[in-house]
């Protein structure tokens, strides 16, 4: 039986195929793995997975990175000229404002 092994050189890295190991069960396999692939480098844990196991996902069978639209998430779909500007600032003025007001209203200033 073939079993892949992914190994993790470094805490909080990611889990990269260094290959496989050819063993009758599960024993043997992380055995193997253990000595062909931790033996001389340390490694911080390692993954050995039945072959069998493995499915792929390509990208004609799925949508990676979700179906949902979501430019709004990017600076570069809003409008950024001078009359935007303008806005942000009249805003700011009357958040400005309105907190004088709050202030005012408890006895504050």
């Amino acid at each position: 039986m073939i079993w892949e092994v992914f190994r993790q050189e470094r805490r909080k890295d990611y889990h990269v195929h260094v290959g496989n190991v050819h063993a009758p069960d599960r024993e043997m396999a992380l055995t193997f793995a253990q000595v062909m692939h931790a033996r001389r480098k340390p490694a911080n844990s390692l993954w050995v997975v039945p072959k069998d196991e493995i499915v792929e996902v390509d990208a004609s069978e799925a949508a990676f990175g979700g179906t949902t639209n979501k430019s709004y998430r990017w600076a570069t779909t809003f409008a950024t000229d001078e009359t935007f500007a303008e806005e942000i600032e009249a805003s700011q003025r009357e958040q400005e404002q309105a907190e004088r007001s709050r202030a005012e209203a408890r006895g504050e200033e």
